[in-house]
């Protein structure tokens, strides 16, 4: 099909046919689309907007571009969860092994951080030996063995979209509702988990800040995904400040170990229990909260945590070590006066961590793992004079960066309700 008249026709704002984006899709993959004619294509997809027959072609397209593992037809009750990424968002790494030791299988293939949020894949390469390379073979093993399996997406997973979302990267067709439900979509109904779970942040440090941008893209996934024959329902959670106490790689498999073992702030554990009860809802096994809280009191969760990695190939004797290895040049910022914590630049903090070290700046950049910030003060809290609103651990003195730090936390003189962690609900 001629790219020409795909291009022209979408840049007028027509609304193209499903054999069209699938030639596209195919020209992306064996390379006779350039990538200036895939950039035009997705430059006038984002200004032009695509339909949800548009959406929905796509998303099937880039889906079927590569290796479809339709992992339920031998798990059946198979659940996954993904989010749209946050400052401190290490509820994948407390929920997977919670919901396998209550009996609710779990698989994610996850991502890498970029820019101010972590990835997934980057907290748990800190567990020195463990193996995120999957495909279906090894997936059903560690299923079988474990109840959970977490890897990264091979090359033969949506290899449209691994293409298209480094062209997105650079030319600022990154925030398109469609373009991300595609992508987001292609690689999670690849592994085909019966049930999927989205936890869509909203909130000045999420990916998407305005909230009906958030709930767009919410009706968007939940629409596409159950139209392609999933049970599918976002969550939408607050990302107005960073979730738990802590932001860094190292840091955070701490956090997930304190979570596993009773000690979890209450924030963090508000939104993995809620995630995992709407996981068990729509793959129909209940994992109802008191059922989460007797396995983090009784060891399980914790225990399974240990047993994937083993299974994995880590070294489950170093997990605790590896996680507590904190950069150790400390920097404390206080609260200049006394007052109510109003407002956290959430988004700000993440790129601060990130320069420092502790994050992807750009593609194929390095991570310090012992990078970190300890987030000790929450919204709406009385601080007085002086008092801790943060810790940066850094690997020697950064006094711009702490400086800029200290830009991020606002006071008000009357207090402001703190807002809700689980802000909706959308189903399919």
């Amino acid at each position: 099909m001629n790219p020409y008249r795909v291009l022209a026709r979408k840049r007028a704002g027509e609304e193209l046919e499903e054999a069209e984006i699938r030639a596209v899709v195919a020209g992306c993959v064996d390379g006779s689309w350039s990538e200036g004619q895939l950039a035009a294509f997705l430059m006038a997809s984002a200004i032009r907007g695509l339909s949800a027959a548009e959406t929905r072609a796509l998303t099937l397209a880039m889906l079927e571009s590569g290796e479809r593992w339709d992992l339920a037809s031998e798990i059946p009750n198979l659940g996954d969860k993904h989010s749209t990424g946050g400052v401190g968002d290490k509820v994948s790494l407390v929920l997977a092994p919670l919901a396998a030791a209550c009996g609710q299988p779990v698989v994610m293939l996850t991502g890498r951080g970029l820019g101010h949020t972590g990835g997934t894949a980057d907290k748990l390469e800190t567990v020195p030996g463990l193996d995120l390379g999957l495909d279906r073979e090894r997936c059903l093993e560690v299923l079988s063995a474990t109840g959970m399996a977490v890897g990264v997406a091979t090359e033969r997973v949506a290899p449209a979209d691994r293409r298209l979302y480094a062209l997105r990267d650079g030319t600022a067709t990154v925030e398109s509702i469609s373009l991300i439900t595609a992508s987001i979509l292609s690689k999670k109904l690849a592994t085909g988990a019966a049930a999927l779970v989205f936890d869509v942040k909203t909130g000045n440090g999420a990916f998407l800040t305005d909230p009906a941008e958030a709930r767009a893209l919410a009706r968007s996934l939940v629409e596409i995904a159950t139209a392609l024959g999933r049970r599918a329902s976002v969550l939408l959670t607050d990302m107005s400040q960073p979730l738990g106490r802590w932001v860094g790689h190292a840091a955070e498999v701490a956090e997930t170990l304190a979570c596993l073992g009773g000690e979890g702030p209450p924030d963090l554990m508000e939104v993995v229990f809620a995630l995992c009860e709407e996981l068990g809802r729509l793959a129909g096994r209940e994992l109802p909260r008191a059922a989460l809280e007797a396995a983090i009191a009784d060891g399980s969760g914790r225990r399974k945590l240990e047993e994937w990695v083993a299974a994995q190939g880590g070294d489950a004797g170093r997990l605790e070590a590896a996680s507590r290895e904190l950069a150790p040049t400390v920097a404390t910022v206080r609260a200049p006066r006394a007052g109510y914590l109003a407002e956290v630049a959430t988004r700000r903090i993440g790129l601060l961590v990130a320069e420092a070290g502790g994050g992807r700046m750009g593609p194929g950049a390095t991570i310090d793992p012992g990078v970190s910030l300890e987030y000790r003060s929450r919204l709406g809290r009385r601080l007085a004079a002086g008092e801790e609103l943060a810790r940066l651990y850094t690997r020697e003195p950064r006094p711009r960066l702490v400086a800029d730090l200290e830009g991020c936390f606002s006071l008000s003189e009357a207090p402001a309700p703190a807002p809700a962690l689980v802000v909706e609900r959308i189903s399919g």
